[in-house]
């Protein structure tokens, strides 16, 4: 008889996931059972390995295993486990909310279409609450390894925002899962409809899935008489660890849906690498690239990481010391043999083995990578669009693999049509050929911004190719790649660009410094401290000014970058440029009322910065001089 029975709201993105829930999964909605005994068995692997450190949760039921029961006249499908079971508060927890951090990221992102609901469903992961796709009611029964009988607890609900909890007799530790199917969902009470679930989505887990097989009564046969035999527990699964297979036993379908089991994905890998290393070193390692980022890929504060087992014992969940940040979209496991099976999160930090395995799986990554590129571009272009700006993070993090991280970035360029057609560096510097030293890039706010900045002007009418960057990270990543391939990365918006002139060009520019030395010391007097230095530009031809960035200084984009992270820092004043062949400025030079002089000096250095920063300090100011200037002018 139930106890201390309560009735508790859910959580309301609980609510919304399960309103959305039979909407967009209906149609694949058998996943409901791949999920429920995946989850069952991950409630094995982690009663094995407390039951490292203490044998007595076993309680003498040593044999881990999923069982699935139907009963037809009751309408209900039960899952059953004899893993770790739950508490009660535990079950509430867990059953009553999705401790994930970003869900209100999430939810914003649902658009009410289901097939793209699904897909992004998929990258959150449903696991318990896929059983509303099915069951118009759910029962759980569980009883935590190590408590007493009388600590069960039953979770019950139809899924319309409360549940109830209430303290049962639970004679046997884990958990059950009645499911109260719909009417029109019978079809999960036949024994083939669920062999054929199993047998395509759970085959690889390292443990039994079993069903009842009756027995069969005495009969006749070819004048014999066969003795009746009596029902037992079948296993429908193959239960032994995919990965502990030959490749060549594995099929990609059987790959792919090991991938679902251990990321909780709905789509198929892009890519997978599965390795068995002995020697110095033995272990195996199955390694996947997903397809789409989860929606919480730039929370650093979420653990990400390989799945780790010790002798084929399952270790924990998200080992992060195996892989480094930039490669934190990783999903897989590694299962060592050389580390202790009572490893810890503090022991692997400092641990040599650890360092020697990070090594080895980060340059297997990067290979995959490196060949995925060059074999299948459209599909290493699908990667780059969800994990490009996470690997960008890797030329500052990982130092010793800084060139073979670089050949796998990809930026667009001035001759690319579209910010989705990326160039290689080796593209680009195969098209720069060898008379060109340096590699040109430019950081912008934008990749309109960057495409049609004046900073671009000579480059293009010299026919240079320059990368066109504007993402956050991209200033952060160049001050950490300065070179590739022996070329120096050189930014178009800081210092001289020393691009190859002829000897006229040259004669040609100085003759003109020297000609309008008077305007650029009036320019300056005019702007005073606004600016470094005022200097006849080399780099533009069809717009009148630029800021440029002296090359000790910091970027325009890189102190735009510390401020929004909330950093301090130095005021930066820029070299302001003037373009003496356009009309603007030689109006400039010929103005002689110098309070005309110094608006016009202000208006033209308020565009510059305009387009180089994307906004101004004072925007009023920089309206206010321009209407009073129209205003002068007509009259």
């Amino acid at each position: 008889m139930s106890v201390q029975q309560e009735t508790h709201g859910f959580q309301t993105e609980v609510s919304q996931l399960l309103k959305l829930m039979t909407h967009s999964l209906y149609s694949n909605k058998e996943i409901f059972l791949r999920e429920l005994v995946s989850n069952a068995a991950d409630a094995a692997d982690k009663l094995r390995y407390r039951a490292l450190s203490d044998a007595e949760l076993y309680a003498g039921d040593g044999e881990l295993k999923v069982r699935l029961s139907v009963d037809k006249d009751a309408g209900t499908l039960t899952i059953s486990d004899n893993g770790i079971g739950m508490s009660r508060d535990e079950v509430i927890e867990h059953l009553g909310t999705i401790a994930k951090s970003g869900t209100a990221d999430f939810f914003s992102k649902l658009s009410g279409d289901a097939a793209k609901d699904s897909q992004l469903i998929g990258q959150f992961g449903v696991g318990f609450y896929s059983a509303f796709i099915v069951a118009d009611k759910v029962t759980v029964r569980s009883l935590a390894a190590g408590l007493s009988s009388e600590a069960g607890v039953e979770w019950t609900s139809a899924g319309e925002g409360d549940f109830t909890v209430a303290t049962i007799n639970k004679a046997r530790r884990g958990t059950d899962i009645i499911l109260h199917l719909r009417d029109d969902e019978k079809e999960f009470l036949e024994e083939f409809r669920l062999k054929s679930v199993i047998g395509k989505y759970s085959d690889h887990i390292s443990i039994p899935v079993e069903m009842w097989q009756e027995g069969e009564p005495e009969r006749e046969q070819d004048g014999e008489t066969i003795p009746a035999t009596e029902g037992q527990w079948q296993a429908i699964n193959k239960a032994t660890a995919l990965w502990t297979r030959g490749k060549s036993e594995i099929s990609d379908e059987e790959y792919q849906e090991f991938y679902k089991h251990i990321a909780h994905d709905f789509e198929d890998p892009l890519s997978w690498v599965h390795n068995k290393v002995e020697g110095k070193q033995e272990y195996t390692s199955l390694l996947y690239i997903p397809a789409r980022a989860p929606f919480d890929l730039y929370n650093r504060d979420n653990k990400h990481g390989l799945k780790l087992y010790v002798q084929r014992v399952f270790i924990m969940d998200d080992a992060e010391q195996f892989m480094p940040s930039y490669l934190r979209f990783v999903r897989g496991l590694l299962d060592s043999n050389d580390l202790p099976l009572n490893v810890s999160r503090e022991i692997l930090q400092d641990n040599r083995t650890t360092q020697s395995l990070r090594t080895a799986l980060t340059k297997r990554v990067l290979t995959m990578l490196e060949r995925m590129a060059k074999n299948d571009a459209d599909k290493y272009q699908k990667f780059w669009n969800e994990f490009g700006n996470v690997l960008k993070e890797g030329p500052a993090e990982d130092f010793s693999n800084k060139e073979n991280i670089a050949k796998l970035l990809r930026f667009a360029s001035t001759h690319t049509d579209s910010s989705a057609e990326t160039v290689s560096l080796a593209d680009y510097l195969e098209r720069a050929g060898e008379e060109q030293d340096k590699i040109y890039y430019i950081v912008a706010d934008s990749y309109q911004a960057a495409k049609n900045s004046p900073h671009l002007e000579l480059l293009r009418k010299k026919g240079i190719e320059v990368l066109l960057m504007s993402e956050r990270i991209d200033e952060w990543l160049m001050s950490h790649l300065t070179e590739f391939d022996g070329k120096q990365f050189v930014s178009v918006t800081q210092g001289d660009l020393k691009l190859e002139e002829t000897d006229e060009e040259k004669a040609e520019q100085e003759k003109q410094a020297k000609e309008h030395e008077g305007l650029l010391t009036r320019v300056k007097e005019a702007l005073g401290d606004k600016v470094k230095e005022v200097k006849v530009s080399q780099r533009l031809t069809d717009s009148p000014s630029c800021i440029v960035t002296s090359e000790q200084d910091m970027s325009s984009q890189m102190v735009k970058m510390m401020k929004a992270m909330g950093q301090p820092v130095p005021e930066v004043k820029p070299v302001f440029e003037l373009n003496l062949e356009h009309p603007l400025v030689a109006k400039l030079d010929q103005e002689q009322d110098e309070t005309r002089f110094a608006k016009w000096s202000e208006l033209l250095l308020s565009q510059a910065m305009l387009a180089e920063r994307g906004s101004l300090e004072d925007p009023s100011q920089f309206v206010a001089q321009l209407n009073s200037l129209w205003l002068e002018l007509s009259k």
